[in-house]
């Protein structure tokens, strides 16, 4: 097995908290003031930001796993969930998750 380089260890849980912290924002913009950007009723801001706001949230639990090696599951959890607050970032947390799973506790 070939050392682990402690760079890229910790590189999954930080872009998964960062995604994770961009989806909380996105998600509480949306539900603040989603009628008036949206043009519909509050309601549909909510719908919309209560969601992201979830999802938000797993990726950046996933993120704090990461970084402590534990709970793998929940750490590709919100790597995938990241994937939808942050793109590429989420994509890369999910391909660095999932290649370092023998190293989780």
């Amino acid at each position: 097995m070939a050392p682990e380089r402690p760079g890229l260890l910790t590189a999954a849980g930080v872009l998964n908290i960062i995604a994770g912290v961009i989806g909380i924002i996105t998600g509480i913009v949306a539900a603040a003031v989603g009628e008036k950007i949206l043009g519909g009723p509050i309601a549909f801001g909510a719908a919309i930001g209560a969601p992201l706001i979830a999802i938000g949230g797993v990726a950046l639990a996933g993120g704090i796993y990461d970084l402590k090696m534990k709970l793998w599951g929940l750490a590709l959890a919100g790597s995938i969930c990241a994937i939808i607050c942050g793109g590429i970032l989420g994509i890369l947390s999910t391909i660095f998750t999932a290649v370092r799973k023998g190293s989780f506790a």
